[in-house]
């Protein structure tokens, strides 16, 4: 009598699972919400704030099933990192955390572009600073973020200055304990992108010594999973069709705009209206001209012996008609 008692409970067990399992089938089907998240990792600075800010990505991809978690990241090497743990499916970095990704074997995809601000970046000192020009770095300790967009500016400054990366001492930290280096005196310059540039401006009073004016800027890309990007070229479609119509908007709208993030960022909207104004925002898909200049990215890192080998830019290019039709529709 055991043995058909024990098979009884184990039915009615198995049925109960099948009946909850389909009555919450039934329910999520009559749900309006979202069975699927997409995980975004954003920098304070970038249109990604921008679309969390606005809630308009979020209503995008409603349609396709999709809700966002988003992560907030100080810097582009950190954003990867996370990219390669698969703890996201998509992100946006300068153009050097990518070609350290790759060197570093992560498996990521460029998807797409954005157009780089000549003055979003520079290398500061104190305003009573000795230092004159980018000459003066001889020797000199600087703090910056490595594999960050800002040491490619610090790399090719100096190449402009006829000096070498392994002329000048490198502090490697990330933006906020490179703040506290520079405003303790216990390095001589700090090379950093905005928002921590014109927070630095403002409030430390730093002076700039040189930014991207007189140099060839790279660009800013947009990268995900490649699992994702090929699984979902529906999705990345329509991120980099509403970075696109937001970057127009907030290129017309930058008071606006600074009164949007303000309070997300936690700095004064004056001060954001600074680097949003900074910032000639366009999304674009990743075209032969970009990876072009990609690659003397990449091949600069190499020649400055800071990544190990030699990489083709081109072999982490993904490219799809979904995304240049969403691109192209806007």
């Amino acid at each position: 009598m055991t043995r058909p008692l024990r098979f009884s409970l184990h039915v009615t067990a198995a049925l109960l699972a099948a009946f909850t399992a389909l009555g919450a089938t039934a329910q999520n089907s009559n749900s309006s919400e979202p069975a699927k998240v997409l995980r975004i990792g954003y920098q304070k600075s970038g249109l990604l704030a921008i679309l969390k800010a606005q809630g308009s990505l979020d209503e995008k991809l409603k349609p396709l099933g999709y809700s966002i978690k988003w992560f907030e990241f100080p810097a582009g090497p950190q954003l990867l990192e996370a990219l390669n743990a698969n703890s996201i499916d998509f992100g946006y970095t300068g153009a050097p955390p990518p070609v350290f990704a790759q060197a570093g074997g992560v498996r990521f995809v460029y998807v797409g572009a954005e157009p780089a601000g000549r003055h979003s970046e520079a290398i500061l000192v104190k305003s009573d600073s000795t230092l004159r020009n980018v000459a003066d770095l001889k020797g000199k300790r600087v703090a910056l973020q490595k594999g960050s967009s800002s040491n490619y500016l610090l790399l090719e400054a100096l190449k402009k200055a006829g000096l070498q990366y392994a002329d000048i001492r490198p502090v490697y930290l990330a933006p906020a304990d490179a703040r506290a280096a520079f405003e303790s005196g216990t390095v001589d310059a700090w090379v950093i992108w905005d928002p921590y540039y014109a927070s630095a401006q403002q409030a430390l009073k730093a002076r700039t010594l040189t930014d991207y004016a007189d140099l060839n800027s790279p660009y800013n890309f947009y990268e995900a999973t490649r699992d994702f990007a090929q699984q979902h070229a529906d999705v990345v479609g329509a991120i980099l069709g509403q970075l696109r119509t937001t970057g127009l908007w907030v290129n017309a709208h930058p008071v606006e705009t600074s009164a949007l993030i303000a309070p997300q960022v936690g700095l004064d909207p004056k001060l954001v209206e600074t680097w949003v104004r900074r910032y000639p925002y366009g999304t674009t898909a990743v075209s032969d001209e970009i990876v072009r200049a990609q690659q003397n990215v990449a091949d600069a890192f190499y020649g400055a012996h800071l990544i190990p080998q030699k990489i083709t830019v081109r072999d982490n290019l993904w490219q799809s008609p979904q995304v240049a039709a969403a691109l192209t529709a806007q």
